[in-house]
């Protein structure tokens, strides 16, 4: 059985090179700003998701970013809560609010949007523990899935 880290890499490897990149600067920008995050994967029919939260319990993750065929999005999945002045947060579910990363993660730098994130950690019911150990848990992996690149793109890479 492969690791869940080389699970992961496999995911990642069947979208574009563009979106790759911005997935994993968003995860790593993620992980700097949320210290003991646990990360959670669903690859799923839409879209390979990368939850983050305080234990591995999906009800317990504040954010997630998630993977389509042409972009990247990170979702606030307590937004609709979430006190917006920039008024960055897209969406107008009871929930769930996200910013769409194009062409890179680099809004993820952004003041405004560091802040949503510290505000989204603080309102916590469920603490992260910053000396909690990192992990990465694969929670499930659909059968059937879209394509993971665009019609027309280059699947040499596609597994």
């Amino acid at each position: 059985m492969p690791t869940a880290r080389a699970q992961l890499a496999r995911f990642l490897a069947r979208y574009s090179p563009a979106v790759r990149k911005v997935a994993e600067s968003a995860r790593v920008r993620l992980r700097k700003l949320v210290p003991g995050a646990i990360e959670m994967v669903y690859d799923n029919y839409n879209a390979l998701v990368i939850g983050f939260g305080p234990n591995q319990r999906p009800s317990d993750a504040l954010f997630s970013i998630v993977l389509y065929p042409k972009y990247v999005t990170l979702f606030f999945l307590h937004g609709a809560a979430l006190d917006d002045p920039d008024d960055l947060l897209q969406g107008s579910g009871s929930l769930v609010r996200s910013i769409r990363l194009l062409p890179d993660a680099s809004a993820m730098d952004r003041p405004a949007v560091r802040a949503l994130i510290a505000q989204a950690i603080a309102a916590s019911d469920v603490p992260f523990n910053p000396k909690q150990r990192r992990t990465l848990v694969i929670r499930s992996i659909s059968r059937k899935q879209r394509p993971r690149r665009p019609s027309g793109s280059d699947r040499s890479n596609a597994n």
